[in-house]
């Protein structure tokens, strides 16, 4: 009896998705757990693996919308795999020709006579077409149609406020500096400036909790916990993985979920639990050589904090104009549940927790 290949469940939401690739061919044999095709649903791509060892048989093709728990292949147990045709050697035989007709007399040849210009039209007529596309059209893929639909969304069931300042980085880099390298003996990864943000964010949320809530229906809804999410950029798109419970989170402890993120969204395993429940966010388009942005709200969230390019920037330290690396900071909020005077106080304590590091690492 044949074992049926399903379109497995990834999400509570998430109803029907793309059969983007298959890893395996019609018709070819296929080892238990061995993967079968990659699913792509407006928020992961995930890949199917087999049941059962077998011959697969496809019943979808690439490229096609399928439902969550549509059958889109079979495994025949103890089937042969289809074996390619044979090659012949022998040569075929030509056809027969054709009979010769009677040979027809040839008219002498016509004098060579002015030819009036063309038209236009008949000009048009016998010109070719150009053999490449100006342009090119193809599907959205699910993830880019949802990233479009959250961000369209956004802007119109909230109403976004972008609060700035700056930051000088002085600070952090000399300790980043300073500890890089027992950072990186003690704990394998580098220190990274990401950690400093992430836990100047949640020492911010705990001092304005106004900016740690959002609008559900008619209630505003409080939260105590800390689940931050990071924005990441992928060849399929930004996905926003969270890390959970940042409060309790070490700088080591931080920099290995990062590393850990980056490597699942490079091999797009990030899982549906991985993005979701997250209470604010943090962007940095700074790493693109983006210098100043008004980040747009990761929806239901109130809140997502923009870093940006460190430059070296002349600024006024006690009477003097030095050189210092500063970093614009953005903050986009929803103002229906924020009041302006919160959100700046929230972007000053960040920039206060950025400017005096010890702080974070006191907390730490």
């Amino acid at each position: 009896m044949n074992i049926e290949v399903k379109v497995p469940a990834v999400g509570e939401s998430i109803s029907s998705g793309i059969l983007s690739v298959w890893h395996k061919k019609d018709g070819e044999a296929v080892s238990k757990d061995e993967t079968l095709f990659t699913l792509e649903t407006d928020k992961v791509a995930q890949e199917v693996a087999a049941p059962e060892a077998g011959v697969l048989r496809h019943k979808a093709i690439e490229g096609e919308e399928v439902k969550i728990g549509q059958t889109v292949a079979e495994i025949e147990p103890g089937a042969v795999a289809s074996a390619a045709p044979p090659t012949s050697t022998a040569k075929p035989t030509p056809p027969p020709l054709p009979s010769v007709p009677p040979a027809i007399p040839v008219p002498p040849p016509i004098p060579a006579q002015p030819v009036a210009a063309a038209s236009f039209s008949t000009m048009a007529s016998t010109s070719t077409a150009p053999s490449d596309s100006r342009s090119v059209r193809k599907k959205l893929s699910p993830l880019r149609r949802k990233i479009a639909a959250q961000l369209v969304m956004a802007q119109h069931t909230a109403a976004i406020l972008t609060t700035f300042n700056e930051c000088d980085m002085s600070a952090v880099m000399v300790l980043r500096k300073e500890l890089q390298e027992d950072f990186v003996k003690k704990h394998g990864v580098k220190l990274g400036f990401m950690s400093f943000f992430l836990k100047a964010v949640v020492d911010s949320l705990q001092a304005v909790p106004a900016i740690n809530s959002r609008i559900d229906g008619d209630d505003l809804i409080l939260n105590n916990r800390f689940d931050i999410g990071v924005a990441v950029g992928t060849e399929r798109g930004l996905i926003v993985p969270v890390l959970r419970d940042c409060e309790t989170l070490t700088f080591a402890d931080i920099e290995n979920r990062l590393v850990m993120y980056a490597t699942k969204a490079r091999e797009g395993k990030v899982s549906i639990d991985d993005l979701q429940g997250g209470v604010f966010t943090i962007s940095n388009g700074g790493v693109y050589g983006s210098l100043l942005s008004t980040p747009i709200l990761n929806p239901p969230q109130s809140g997502i904090l923009g870093m940006h390019k460190i430059q070296e920037r002349p600024v006024v330290v006690n009477g003097a104009i030095v050189a210092r690396p500063m970093m614009y900071l953005a903050l986009s909020y929803d103002h229906r549940v924020i009041d302006g005077k919160e959100a700046v106080t929230f972007l000053i304590r960040v920039k206060d927790c950025i400017e005096n590091p010890a702080r974070l690492l006191l907390g730490a």
